[in-house]
């Protein structure tokens, strides 16, 4: 049994030294059209926020990105656009100006600040934590959503916003209303990146997770407490997807939920009129155009994954 097929952590968000891949995040120009394509797929999402930075007492304290998101028991899809011309605002731009899609992946860890002081002690060029909040609205009225972030120089990740942040308001962020979702999604698994050089990759990725890699056909894979990181290369990611061809690389081609009902994601897919296949126990689907370039691999039991067989 290669070593990545391990039992993972059921559980929504870590404790000790543990990680998980918590979020994927799709970069967007229309926060509106890429909501209603969330539901064309079958997700429930949630409304639209602002993101802000609590500690600029005077002026705009706009981050610069908005959100959108669908929630599931276990990780979550977020939905970013743009909201300001702030530093984080243009670096979205430039990333959407490389392709619209997958420039996301964030790991839940259980402190931040000894997260990014362990990244500066392994030679990782960090930017200084962020305290960032969102507002939003609950059964039981206004709450916010904060979180501790913790992030690396743009360059050092080429591969897209890769950070690690802290929760702190999970009953605000993971609300019951928004768990349920008609194509039957019920946690983010792993996210698939097509580089130009797996063996670097995966051993940076190794020392940005402290978990290690292990070769796979075509590329590296990483295991995590919870969830994992698909390196592949070009040629690997047209034989797993063939329907998704980067123009660039790197490039995140897409992400694997597990779901309660296969049946009920193809259901979906079909609903949604969005281009889909079947691979042995699960289903391949492209992303509809609001959402970007990728795609989205269905499973019930991550085990089907063809990466995790």
């Amino acid at each position: 049994m290669p070593p990545f097929a391990q039992t993972e952590i059921d559980r929504r968000l870590p404790t000790g030294d543990q990680i998980f891949l918590d979020h994927i995040g799709h970069f967007v120009r229309a926060a509106g059209a890429a909501s209603h394509a969330l539901t064309r797929a079958g997700f429930a999402p949630t409304p639209p926020s602002i993101h802000v930075d609590p500690e600029i007492a005077v002026g705009a304290p706009l981050t610069g990105t908005g959100n959108v998101t669908a929630m599931f028991a276990r990780g979550y899809i977020e939905v970013l656009f743009k909201t300001a011309d702030t530093v984080l605002g243009r670096e979205f731009g430039a990333a959407l100006a490389r392709y619209p899609g997958v420039h996301l992946a964030a790991f839940a860890v259980a402190d931040a600040q000894s997260a990014r002081e362990r990244l500066a002690a392994d030679g990782f060029r960090v930017r200084p934590l962020v305290e960032m909040q969102r507002p939003v609205a609950t059964e039981a009225g206004d709450a916010v959503a904060a979180f501790t972030i913790a992030r690396v120089e743009p360059d050092v990740m080429p591969e897209g916003r890769i950070q690690m942040l802290t929760h702190h308001t999970e009953a605000a962020v993971w609300q019951p209303r928004w768990l349920s979702h008609a194509n039957s999604a019920v946690g983010l698994i792993d996210v698939v990146i097509a580089v130009a050089d797996a063996a670097e990759a995966a051993a940076r990725f190794a020392r940005f997770t402290g978990h290690a890699a292990v070769p796979v056909s075509g590329g590296a894979m990483l295991r995590l407490d919870r969830g994992g990181v698909l390196l592949v290369t070009r040629e690997a990611l047209s034989e797993l997807v063939p329907e998704v061809s980067p123009t660039t690389l790197p490039f995140m081609a897409g992400y694997a939920i597990k779901v309660g009902s296969l049946a009920a994601a193809e259901a979906a897919m079909e609903n949604g009129e969005l281009e889909w296949r079947a691979f042995e126990d699960g289903i391949a689907a492209c992303f509809p155009s609001e959402l970007g370039e990728g795609a989205w691999f269905f499973v019930e039991d991550a085990a089907a994954l063809p990466w995790r067989r």
